[in-house]
């Protein structure tokens, strides 16, 4: 094979892997701001549970203090009631105190539907409470992890830069040239293989003699259909089970 068609392979091979590399850095992102979202919408409905149970506790104590001031009401009322001098008086104040009474019942029948909606709301808020921990702990955990694959693949891409700097420094220019801009109108592929009379790019088949000038390797020849560089690994000679050698085509 050409120095200069071993080069371009050995450019492609660089620049697919600086690629996939580069849309790998690109994820870590986006996967970290997924995780942060779940995380604060987590936050937001346990503090809104919170806020429920302030609410609920907030309204028992003034359900409680509602029936503590009925019952002051009441107790004046009863001594005044000792101090009624006439009959419509005496009805007048076991009306008012009839009232009270009857306002206590209704306090502490709310007090009642309070505590019951508290329970489950504080068994929630407990266990929400617990399971953020453990989320916050997994998000600081996929965030170090994260940051330390972003550093460890930004150096991976750095080392194969600086290796293809070297590959571009000993392409010939015109070569070079042509492979840019072949990958630039190939979304990034350049170099594709000859595989059984076809290019593994865009799978058209090669005329007979095409294929045989590109088998010699004497010259870089670019796929009459897609237009990309093409190059072809001969078979390699194994030994089979008798000891005979049999050509086998690389893949």
């Amino acid at each position: 094979m050409l120095p200069d068609l071993k080069l371009v392979v050995r450019l492609q091979d660089l620049d697919n892997r600086v690629a996939e590399l580069t849309r790998e850095i690109a994820k870590l992102p986006k996967h970290i701001a997924e995780i942060e979202r779940k995380l604060v919408a987590h936050q937001r409905k346990l503090e809104a549970d919170r806020a429920a149970l302030t609410a609920n506790q907030k309204d028992r104590k003034r359900m409680e203090s509602e029936i503590q001031s009925q019952q002051q009401k009441i107790s004046k009322l009863r001594d005044q009631m000792l101090q009624a001098k006439t009959n419509e008086q005496y009805r007048a104040f076991q009306t008012e105190i009839e009232f009270c009474e009857n306002e206590i019942r209704k306090a502490e029948d709310r007090i009642l539907e309070l505590m019951s909606e508290s329970e489950p709301l504080d068994a929630a808020v407990r266990a929400a409470d617990e399971a953020l921990k453990g989320e916050r702990a997994q998000v600081e955990a996929e965030k170090k992890e994260a940051h330390e694959r972003t550093a460890g693949v930004k150096k991976s891409v750095d080392e194969l830069q600086s290796e293809r700097k070297q590959i571009v420094a000993g392409l010939t220019p015109a070569i070079h040239r042509r492979y840019e801009n072949i990958r630039k109108h190939r979304r990034g592929v350049a170099v594709a293989e000859a595989l059984e009379g076809r290019c593994n790019a865009c799978n058209m088949a090669m005329r007979l003699q095409f294929f045989q000038d590109l088998r010699r390797g004497d010259q870089v020849m670019m796929c009459e259909s897609c237009g990309r560089i093409l190059h072809y690994n001969p078979p390699v000679e194994v030994d089979d089970q008798t000891g005979d050698s049999a050509p086998v085509a690389q893949e």
